[in-house]
């Protein structure tokens, strides 16, 4: 698959709610409050003040530690600097002339800032009390803010430059909006995304769990979480093989000499795990991509034109040395697994390949339901960047082949430029969840450049020797983000056919114990993920625990049930079903689960 940079990710784009004009005042709310910082802390440096999703942060350098009750200090500090009606007046300096005021405040974390600037050197005034090296946006005067629509959020750690070998630097986080109305409907899907947060369900449902002692950033999964995986996995699995896919298995490691001739160990050493092995001629690393492995597999013996499109696909566990403050439960991860694979076909085979491939990534999607509000984005190289290789006409056509595909289909897309990895273009599906955030799932990759590096073959139609186009693929993308994301957009409420335990048997006493297990072990023979419950409380409290667990289907079972063979059926979609035959029963799961629809 791609390079570390292209991992998928949560990713924002802008919304009618995300406008220009609030832009401005994030920035201005954050210089606001850095003002009000210094002002009550005059020993605080500070550093980067950017305006981000929702909000805005600040890093300070302190002696003294921010706690959160300090927050209603600055907050009350900040509103009596915006109703000063403090005009923001932007002045460009010579590089010579900040310097200089730079070192007369004795403001170290500036003068590295202002090292990596760019001409014209501009600073923004807060009327002429206080300034800070910024770009803008900002809005005119402090009075366009609404100290109602502004509350301060959090103190959390950050590192300075995000390097954990630099000085540790204390956060603030905030969030600024138009009005009132704007800030109290935040609040309210920031309490429902707690509600959700698969951090909060995954321990409660029994999905995961971390361990410092294994390290940050890698996931170890429960039984109940490596059903949903594995639910995950044969689901995707049997849609490949039905469309062609050959499944292959590779190793965790590799030697160097593997991703240098790819191009990763050029472009990406330092997001890669340290070398094992005494130097670069004999070391192996962990991958952090499968494409090189699976380029070995294509390599192995000579190809004809009747074997492509070859379809390699496997579940392949990488490792990315992300950096711990960027970690962040499934959705940041060390290790991962991607569904990956990785298509070798004629040039003449590659716009019709490409169009199966999104079919594939748009049934998935559909299966899953997250299909509901979805786009597409054409990450293309950026022509002024250096950091791509390979030739201006295998970028051209690789761009045109998803161009293309894109129209055929009518898809709503966006341009980004910039975002292509670094062989090759992309078209990354981006799904919105029940909270309006946006991430990148799916992603389809064109790509010339790998196999002209491994000096890949066929042997064509007319004998000769031709090159193999590469289509990267992962309608997934990583599997724990996929689970991190299914999480928080279900609740912890899963469908049915993805529900690690789908039914869940209550006995009302001891005595029908034996023929709830004996109705349990007819569903599991038949595939569907039942259990008992062991009988020793109420009814009462086992439906509770059911449902506190998110279990789809309840099946009481008391003596009218066990004399009429029946099973008396309470579900989370549809409520009291009543008492149903258990072989009525039987039949509407399998039904359920073969149209992975709630019962």
């Amino acid at each position: 698959m791609s390079a570390p940079e292209s991992s998928p990710e949560k990713i924002y784009l802008p919304r009618t709610s995300e406008s220009e004009t609030l832009k401005k005042i994030r920035h201005t709310t954050s210089h606001v409050m850095a003002m009000a910082v210094q002002k009550l802390f005059p020993k605080a440096q500070v550093t980067i003040g950017p305006w981000i999703e929702s909000g805005f942060y600040y890093d300070f350098d302190s002696p003294e530690p921010f706690a959160e009750k300090d927050l209603k200090a600055i907050k009350k500090e900040m509103t009596k600097i915006i109703n000063r009606k403090l005009p923001v007046i932007r002045e460009e300096v010579t590089r010579e002339e900040a310097e200089r005021r730079i070192k007369a405040i004795n403001e170290p974390y500036k003068l590295e800032i202002l090292a990596g600037l760019q001409e014209p050197i501009t600073i923004y005034h807060l009327g002429d009390q206080w300034w800070d090296l910024c770009a803008g946006p900002h809005v005119e005067n402090t009075a366009a803010l609404n100290p109602d629509a502004i509350e301060l959020e959090s103190v959390a750690g950050a590192y300075w430059r995000g390097d954990e070998n630099r000085a540790q630097l204390q956060r603030i986080y905030g969030t600024a909006w138009e009005t009132p109305e704007q800030l109290a409907e935040y609040k309210r899907r920031r309490e429902e995304a707690l509600r959700r947060d698969h951090r909060k369900l995954g321990k409660e449902l029994g999905l995961f769990v971390f361990s410092d002692q294994v390290g940050p950033g890698l996931p170890m999964w429960t039984p109940k979480g490596t059903v949903l995986r594995s639910t995950l996995e044969e689901f995707l699995k049997k849609e490949q093989v039905d469309r062609g896919y050959l499944p292959v298995v590779t190793p965790h490691i590799g030697r160097v000499d593997l991703f240098k001739a790819s191009g990763h160990w050029q472009k990406y050493k330092d997001d890669l795990f340290p070398m094992m092995g005494k130097n670069e001629d004999e070391g192996f690393v962990l991958k952090a991509m499968n494409c090189p492995f699976h380029v070995q597999i294509y390599k192995s013996s000579l190809r004809s034109y009747r074997e492509l499109p070859l379809r390699l696909a496997e579940f392949g566990t990488v490792y990315r040395y992300e950096q711990s403050g960027e970690l962040g439960g499934l959705t940041r991860v060390r290790g991962f697994t991607q569904d990956d694979a990785h298509l070798f076909v004629t040039p003449e085979q590659l716009d019709e390949e490409f169009l199966r491939v999104v079919d594939l990534i748009q049934s998935v999607l559909r299966s899953l339901r997250l299909d509901k509000s979805f786009k597409a984005r054409l990450s293309f190289r950026d022509p002024e960047s250096d950091k791509y290789i390979g030739s201006d006409d295998a970028w051209e056509k690789s761009q045109g082949a998803i161009q293309r595909a894109v129209e055929t289909l009518g898809m709503n897309y966006f341009m980004g430029i910039g975002e292509a990895a670094f062989y090759g273009p992309k078209l990354d599906f981006i799904i919105q969840d029940a909270l309006e955030r946006e991430w990148q799932l799916g992603t389809v990759q064109v790509d010339y450049n790998l196999p002209e590096r491994f000096d890949l073959e066929y042997v064509a139609a007319d004998g000769t020797r031709q090159r193999p186009v590469m289509i990267h693929r992962a309608p997934f993308g990583s599997l724990e983000r996929l689970i991190g994301i299914l999480i928080e957009e279900y609740a912890g409420d899963f469908p049915l056919w993805l529900a690690p335990v789908q039914v869940r048997l209550l006995p009302v006493s001891d005595g029908m114990l034996p023929y709830a297990y004996e109705v349990a072990a007819q569903m599991r023979l038949l595939g569907i993920r039942a259990e008992v419950a062991d009988g020793n409380d109420r009814l009462g409290k086992m439906i509770r625990e059911a449902e506190k667990e998110k279990i789809p289907v309840m099946a009481i079972v008391g003596a009218k049930e066990v004399e009429s063979q029946s099973l008396s059926i309470r579900t989370r979609a549809s409520g009291e079903l009543g008492a149903l035959p258990v072989p009525e029963v039987l039949g509407k799961l399998q039904q359920a689960l073969a149209d992975r629809e709630d019962f």
